[in-house]
């Protein structure tokens, strides 16, 4: 069911074998997700979770190199590292996620880095505002390896 003007995205999983399954995008590019030996897979694939984590560290990643892109940042080198803390129980759901954000490069501003990141966090990543409405993100930005502190409101 498609609201007017949304728009809708689309994925399928095919199952292939165990606990294997092919997931296809609308746009073309598929994924293959498995089961650890031990819960009845093959390790063919990443886990449907960590997939979730990619996505969140993806989506901030685009936000803010294109942001620092926009700022003139002289940005060499970015990476973000994705972890969650699982619940106990059944379902086993997120309760927490680090994110640390290590951008490395010559000349660059902490300020402009962590607004960057602040405006991915509050305004841009949709996987982020999902994510947030059951589990803690936290985050951590590190500049040529040094930490450095972030804005500690959501940005209007």
């Amino acid at each position: 069911m498609k609201t007017e003007g949304a728009l809708t995205l689309y994925m399928a999983a095919e199952w292939k074998d165990g606990m294997a399954f092919d997931v296809a995008a609308g746009s073309g590019h598929t994924v293959r997700i498995d089961a650890r030996v031990e819960g009845g897979g093959a390790d063919t694939g990443a886990r449907p979770k960590e997939l979730l984590l990619g996505a969140l560290a993806g989506c901030t990643c685009m936000d803010v190199i294109s942001i620092l892109t926009k700022m003139r940042q002289p940005v060499r080198a970015f990476r973000v590292r994705a972890e969650a803390e699982e619940t106990d129980t059944h379902p086993k759901v997120f309760r927490v996620i680090d994110l640390t954000y290590e951008v490395d490069g010559e000349g660059l501003d902490a300020e402009r880095i962590a607004h960057a990141v602040a405006l991915s966090e509050w305004r841009y990543c949709g996987v982020s505002a999902m994510l947030r409405q059951a589990a803690e993100i936290r985050v951590r930005i590190l500049i040529n390896g040094a930490e450095v502190p972030q804005e500690p409101a959501p940005v209007a």
